[in-house]
């Protein structure tokens, strides 16, 4: 395999994430209460209707709908969403009708990873997370970050 020269790959920007949901208009509205903006809401027909949603703060964004996808709802796990205040946001987003896990942390001492309940001992960026599902169970993962690492 030859190495790739990063120096000359155009860029590829990451803009949408498509979660398969069973009820647009249910999916639509747990998403809006979380207040993430609508930025288009289109459809064809009976068979087609896709809802574009973005995060606050976020350059991607998701896409929901009818006939968008052929993956089954509920099967996006561990989609992150990185917060710089992880209780904060833990707190809005319950304050807004998501059930939010605890925080935790990870620890890496086996080999393999354990979660273990509370914040990451030493606060540092990456460290940290919460998770909730949209009403299908399609997953999401918070991570808190206060500081990004160099070149990120």
């Amino acid at each position: 395999m030859n190495p790739i020269a990063w120096e000359v790959v155009m860029d590829m920007k990451l803009e949408v994430v498509v979660i398969p949901v069973t009820d647009v208009d249910r999916a639509l509205g747990f998403y809006q209460g979380l207040g993430w903006r609508v930025d288009a809401d289109f459809e064809t027909g009976p068979e087609f209707r896709i809802v574009q949603l973005t995060p606050p703060g976020s350059e991607c964004s998701i896409h929901i709908g009818r006939g968008v996808t052929p993956a089954p709802a509920g099967s996006v796990q561990g989609t992150y969403l990185v917060v710089q205040d992880l209780e904060k946001a833990r707190a809005e987003l319950i304050g807004q009708g998501a059930e939010v896990s605890g925080i935790f942390h990870r620890v890496y001492d086996s080999g393999t990873p354990e979660q273990l309940d509370g914040p990451a001992p030493d606060g540092a960026s990456y460290g940290s997370y919460a998770t909730f599902s949209d009403p299908d169970g399609n997953g999401w993962l918070l991570q808190e970050v206060r500081e990004r690492l160099p070149g990120r």
